[in-house]
């Protein structure tokens, strides 16, 4: 099993940018001191406590602080943008990484995205529709010759070949052939997004929202897809979310979550997730209140905290109700004091680490 990081990032409103961002990239070069393998970043652009609305711009900049750790996007909100757009953003930057870079792609997004960009009145099949015809011009782009037209119900494209003479003309593809690797994010019980990976042979992450019991019906779903391509799945592409906190001792790991993760869980996510498909996707009883998913539950249930002994015994037991899985992406958080945040990393993969490396 490797180990990975997923960045919404988390930071609280009180939080300056500025710091936020320092916080940010410091995390992301002590994990490649450390040797975790990739971290994704995501992207939201009203989303306050996650205020990360151009993720390539942070990438840029760690991939300049950082040696081997793979950086990506996690993920590129298709609906929201023109496809030529993220077409020449993507290509460039993975030119600018020299391949060491991943392109995670979503099809859904909040509604205030949603309607900063006058997509309020979409129904979410109709974003998952316009999202699927924003990859299928990008990957035809950069498939193309030069000379690309595309009509579709949202978007219409016209790439001008390359004029010999004057040297204009479309150009910018990838440095990753055909294109870098794609990851597909999926937070929903009986993701379509998911089965679409196992169809195209991108890697499947799911969502550290799921409880244990959702999160082993995804991997059928992959397997489903793949098949219906004639594709055979590969479980170590897997990869699954889970908040983590390490600390020396248990109590003192309970301690630490309970004042960092909790804060973000009470004040961010559970008035979120509350009443939605998210919050249900939490419950290993359908029939639970969500009054009863406090911070208890989720410490109790979806949360990897303890020591490296007690975090490694959970991680087995992940690993072992879901079948398998390849990467373990720890959720970053944002303590008021950052040696706590930067420990548990540490702890992660030098204490937790060695304790499942059999796991593969």
């Amino acid at each position: 099993m490797q180990f990975g990081l997923f960045m919404m990032p988390l930071h609280p409103p009180e939080r300056s940018f500025v710091d936020s961002y320092e916080r940010d990239l410091a995390q992301i070069v002590l994990a490649d001191r450390l040797g975790y393998h990739e971290v994704w970043i995501g992207e939201h652009l009203t989303e306050r406590w996650e205020n990360a609305p151009a993720p390539e711009l942070l990438i840029a900049q760690a991939l300049i602080k950082t040696e081997k750790i793979v950086l990506a996007t996690g993920v590129t909100l298709l609906a929201l943008h023109n496809p030529v757009e993220v077409a020449h953003r993507i290509a460039m930057l993975d030119h600018l990484a020299r391949g060491r870079f991943y392109w995670g792609i979503g099809g859904g997004a909040i509604p205030t995205d949603l309607a900063l960009f006058g997509l309020q009145d979409c129904t979410p099949a109709q974003v998952r529709e316009r999202s699927a015809e924003a990859l299928d011009v990008i990957l035809k782009l950069w498939a193309s010759d030069g000379t690309f037209s595309y009509r579709g119900k949202f978007f219409e494209v016209t790439a001008p070949s390359m004029d010999p003479v004057r040297e204009r003309g479309f150009y910018m593809k990838p440095y990753q052939k055909p294109h870098p690797p794609i990851g597909v994010a999926a937070t929903s019980i009986g993701s379509a997004a998911i089965r679409l990976a196992g169809a195209r042979g991108f890697m499947p992450m799911s969502s550290s929202l799921l409880a244990p019991a959702h999160l082993k019906d995804h991997w059928p779903l992959v397997e489903a897809g793949a098949a219906s391509a004639g594709r055979a799945a590969d479980r170590r592409q897997w990869r699954i979310g889970r908040d983590v906190f390490v600390a020396e001792t248990s109590k003192l790991a309970q301690e630490r979550a309970r004042e960092v993760l909790g804060r973000n869980y009470v004040r961010h996510q559970y008035p979120n997730r509350r009443g939605t498909s998210q919050m249900a996707a939490c419950k290993i009883d359908p029939s639970m209140p969500d009054d009863a998913l406090d911070v208890d539950y989720m410490m109790e249930h979806l949360w990897i905290v303890g020591d490296p002994e007690e975090c490694a015994d959970r991680i087995r037991r992940l690993y072992e109700s879901v079948g398998g899985f390849g990467m373990l992406l720890a959720i970053t958080t944002d303590s008021d004091n950052p040696e706590w945040d930067h420990r548990s990393l540490q702890l992660l993969i030098e204490e937790v680490g060695p304790r499942i490396a059999d796991l593969n």
